[in-house]
């Protein structure tokens, strides 16, 4: 049995970075050559074993969330893939992460990894000509709740372990040969949005965030195609319909942020989940923002250096025209502040501060930003009457050397400096 493991973890796993593979291939999960508590690698092949346990061949009938994924190597022809479990009961928060802050990783692995895909490769303008595939995908994308699925593969679906840390971890593939979807109960604010093809996917984004639909099913539609103008209208890779719909709504509430009195004390807060810590501070004057992550020796992101790793991107009042170097989890992160400004009728200069230890074992994608933000920004803060105060403590609960993060924080510096020139 122990050989059977060893072949089977020697073929799932692919090293994508390089710098991980004499650590790996020394270690084998044995002397945690990474400085990690527990090998991340290990960690996924045991949860994919269970979950291999529940199918075998090439039928799979079971259920989606409803799920569906959309690939961007290879744009414009793209890999579409609906997700079916094998589980005979489907959780409608297996691909709902609004749901999952506080799970353990296990359970969160145990969701990622039971959803099987189901490749078919398209043009992304295909999503606005039809056909069976396509419809059904779309009536996935538009449902309400979890949906019966059958799914025929042209070979039986297998799973690889990737070392890579811009992916998350992924359930088993396969190409896919036939695929039922039973009688989809769809929203009826997608349901308006899909059949609305004068309105814009920007509108359409905006319209169904102020119905109070999550973030997560707004931008499940618009990877699959199901909004913006009818011919216009494309399959949208997963990756970049996440940014899009942050950053789109976040930027919506700014526009109104922006005309709003300011907060009249500084802020900290605070939260702690899967070995990220996120510092917010709020000071007031108008709207700027920034993110700032360091990242400790031992994590996915900054494995052998020895050192912490800090990397930061920000705006000013006016709307940002760039790309975020640092990613997408500036604009998840940017969201959820918006949203708590937003809800109190006031706007802030916001540093999100955030220190990643080497007990993060894998990426998990930006929803952790977003939702880690959320449950920060939903707890009692401590609240300064001096902004320089609380900066003092907003960086002492970073276990980096303060110089370090001066050297990369545009925003703190700039309270910094105010406070000073007040003084003098």
């Amino acid at each position: 049995m122990i050989i059977k493991r060893a072949i089977l973890l020697d073929q799932l796993i692919k090293i994508v970075e390089p710098k991980y593979a004499s650590l790996c291939v020394r270690c084998r999960g044995t002397k945690m050559l990474c400085g990690k508590p527990e090998c991340p690698i290990l960690k996924q092949y045991f949860t994919m074993l269970r979950v291999g346990a529940r199918f075998s061949g090439s039928r799979l009938q079971g259920g989606s969330p409803p799920s569906v994924f959309v690939g961007r190597l290879g744009y414009p022809k793209v890999r579409v893939a609906p997700l079916v479990s094998p589980s005979e009961f489907v959780s409608p928060i297996q691909d709902l992460p609004e749901r999952w802050f506080g799970l353990p990783l296990d359970e969160i692995l145990e969701f990622r990894l039971s959803l099987v895909r189901g490749v078919r490769s398209l043009r992304v303008d295909s999503a606005s000509k039809g056909g069976r595939f396509v419809e059904t995908v779309q009536e996935m994308a538009l449902s309400r709740e979890p949906v019966d699925a059958e799914a025929e593969f042209l070979r039986p679906p297998r799973g690889s372990i990737l070392l890579d840390y811009r992916v998350q971890p992924i359930g088993p593939s396969a190409p896919l040969a036939r695929l039922q979807v039973d009688n989809p109960r769809w929203d009826r604010r997608l349901e308006r949005v899909y059949y609305d093809t004068d309105l814009r996917a920007a509108e359409a984004m905006i319209e169904l965030y102020a119905s109070g639909l999550e973030v997560t099913r707004i931008q499940r539609a618009l990877s699959a195609g199901t909004m913006g103008i009818g011919r216009r209208r494309s399959f949208v890779p997963t990756r970049w319909s996440i940014t899009a719909v942050d950053s789109t709504i976040s930027e919506w509430l700014l526009s109104r942020i922006r005309r709003m009195e300011s907060i009249d004390e500084s802020r900290v807060y605070e939260v702690d989940y899967l070995n990220n810590r996120f510092i917010i501070l709020m000071a007031p004057g108008g709207w700027s923002y920034e993110l700032v992550e360091s990242w400790s020796s031992g994590t996915i992101w900054n494995p052998i250096s020895g050192r912490t790793y800090v990397i930061s991107d920000s705006e000013g009042p006016r709307p940002k025209r760039e790309y975020a170097e640092i990613g997408g989890c500036y604009y998840a992160a940017r969201l959820a502040v918006a949203e708590k400004l937003a809800s109190e009728g006031r706007q802030a200069t916001v540093s999100v501060l955030r220190w990643t230890g080497p007990g993060f074992l894998m990426p998990l994608g930006v929803w952790l930003v977003r939702e880690t933000v959320r449950e920060a920004l939903r707890r009692r803060p401590k609240t300064f009457s001096d902004p320089v105060e609380a900066v003092n403590y907003a960086l002492s609960r970073i276990p980096v050397r303060r110089e370090e993060i001066l050297a990369k924080s545009r925003v703190i510096r700039d309270i910094l400096t105010q406070r000073r020139l007040e003084v003098g």
